[in-house]
């Protein structure tokens, strides 16, 4: 209910299965921080949540592992990297009510760095939100768990998600064909699923998708311009299912939009 009103905690440790699990979490929680559309948040249709769905959201920002000069992520999250982080929580959102980090893998930072993590999460500045994704929450100190409110995702829920992102997977595997006679034949497949599997669909569309946009995921043959369209396509979907558009519909339009005209077995940059 918190959520739904865009109550959220300063702090959560949000823990689950697998890394994909929890950021999409944290992308949700981030959304409904920033959430300046009326009613249950994240409304998913505002300026707000659509821009922490594309990635580009300029109060939302993802902290992760740095790369080495050869490209491979270092082995921890650094204390200089939780430093600048806490130097930015200090300075007024540039839209919204708030900001939002995200911390990937939160069980990677260093032990000087969780130290200075729990400065700022005892202290935490005015208007900041802070969110850990973790696979292995005993790998961070008690007493920054103890700071965190916890969310956790177990059975339903992470089920509920595994099943989603393999739906997305699916879903943009068909499209990086460039071949449309495969993306009605997925779509077809799967135009029996109910609104709720759907929306959770979409959703862990837009994560992958925007994953590929800032190439922590592969985005294969499809070009930026195409992979934005997707984007803009989920979005078109969530829209439609806020009306009760009928799910086969919605299907129908991700089979006949997934790629422009120009890009039909062509979608390399």
């Amino acid at each position: 209910m918190a959520q739904a009103e865009g109550r959220i905690a300063h702090a959560s440790l949000i823990c689950a299965p697998t890394g994909e699990q929890a950021l999409q979490k944290a992308r949700e929680l981030a959304a409904a921080a920033v959430c300046s559309g009326a009613g249950k948040k994240p409304c998913g249709v505002c300026r707000d949540c659509r821009k922490v769905h594309a990635g580009v959201h300029p109060d939302v920002t993802t902290l992760s592992r740095l790369a080495d000069d050869k490209g491979k992520q270092k082995q921890f999250i650094t204390v200089d990297q939780i430093r600048a982080l806490s130097a930015d929580a200090v300075v007024l959102p540039n839209e919204a009510q708030r900001k939002v980090y995200i911390i990937e893998q939160a069980e990677t930072m260093n032990p000087a760095a969780q130290n200075a993590a729990l400065k700022l999460l005892e202290e935490p500045p005015a208007g900041a939100v802070f969110l850990l994704c973790t696979t292995r929450p005993m790998q961070l100190l008690e007493t920054v768990r103890s700071r965190c409110a916890l969310v956790k995702l177990t059975g339903e829920d992470a089920g509920a998600a595994t099943e989603a992102a393999e739906l997305a997977r699916g879903y943009l595997k068909a499209v990086n064909t460039g071949d449309p006679a495969q993306i009605f034949r997925w779509c077809a497949r799967n135009e029996n699923l109910d609104a709720q599997a759907v929306g959770a669909f979409l959703e862990a569309l837009r994560v992958l998708v925007t994953d590929m946009l800032c190439t922590r995921e592969k985005r294969g043959r499809l070009s930026r311009a195409a992979l934005m369209g997707l984007v803009a396509l989920a979005d078109k979907g969530t829209q439609y299912l806020k009306v009760n558009t009928n799910v086969k519909q919605i299907f129908g339009l991700l089979a006949v939009d997934a790629l422009p005209d120009g890009n039909r077995g062509n979608t390399i940059d």
